[in-house]
């Protein structure tokens, strides 16, 4: 059953995620020690979509450091197996998303995030990927942008893939840098409310261009 937007509500308690927010901070200032650059291109409010690169499972955390705002982002469907666990991600944010095909549900949930003036953490590479290769794209923080008129905020992670590869199991403390781009902007609507199918593809490509850059200076200022 499809989720009304109008009827979608995340269920963060402010108690609860600023002190979870304010452990993960702590965590990362210590064991990561990163270098943010270009913070102030994050609007400070109404609606975004901060884009990262995605290398590590640590991405979520570090992401998290480019702005003070309140985030709410996707997490795959798998850890909401244990329900008191899912039950917590709820409660900072986090919603599920079925990677295995476009889950409407999980794009629903989005587009309420972003009606209402919120930030919203959306790795476009859809998974945790390998290599120092942006490819393909999946096209869901176009399409975002395109429903919502929220700007894309892309964001380059250097570092991360050495501290936690996918599939590691182990952390190590390594030198992280993040480098935020300029926000890209929505693609505009026609005259009859629409935004045509090649302008989603154009902004996809523009986005992908741009976390190329940005990862690799972001490799580069991380010593990688």
């Amino acid at each position: 059953m499809a989720v009304r937007r109008a009827e979608f509500k995340v269920g963060v308690s402010e108690r609860t995620y600023r002190a979870v927010r304010g452990a993960a901070h702590l965590l990362t200032a210590l064991y990561w020690r990163p270098e943010i650059e270009g913070a102030e291109h994050v609007p400070a409010e109404g609606p975004v979509i901060v884009a990262p690169v995605h290398r590590s499972f640590i991405d979520f955390l570090v992401a998290a450091q480019v702005t003070r705002r309140k985030l709410y982002y996707m997490a795959k469907d798998d850890l909401w197996r244990s329900e008191r666990f899912g039950r917590f991600l709820e409660s900072v944010g986090a919603f599920p998303v079925n990677r295995d095909g476009a889950d409407r549900v999980a794009i629903e949930r989005s587009q309420a995030v972003l009606e209402r003036g919120d930030a919203l953490i959306l790795f476009p590479e859809g998974t945790r990927r390998a290599g120092p290769v942006i490819e393909d794209l999946h096209e869901g923080a176009a399409f975002l942008a395109a429903r919502t008129g929220a700007p894309i905020v892309p964001v380059g992670i250097g570092g991360t893939a050495e501290a936690m590869p996918k599939g590691s199991k182990w952390v190590r403390p390594v030198k992280v840098h993040v480098v935020v781009g300029e926000a890209l902007s929505a693609p505009e609507r026609s005259a009859r409310g629409r935004v045509p199918r090649h302008q989603v593809h154009a902004l996809t490509e523009q986005l992908r261009l741009e976390l190329q850059r940005l990862y690799d200076e972001a490799q580069a200022r991380a010593g990688r």
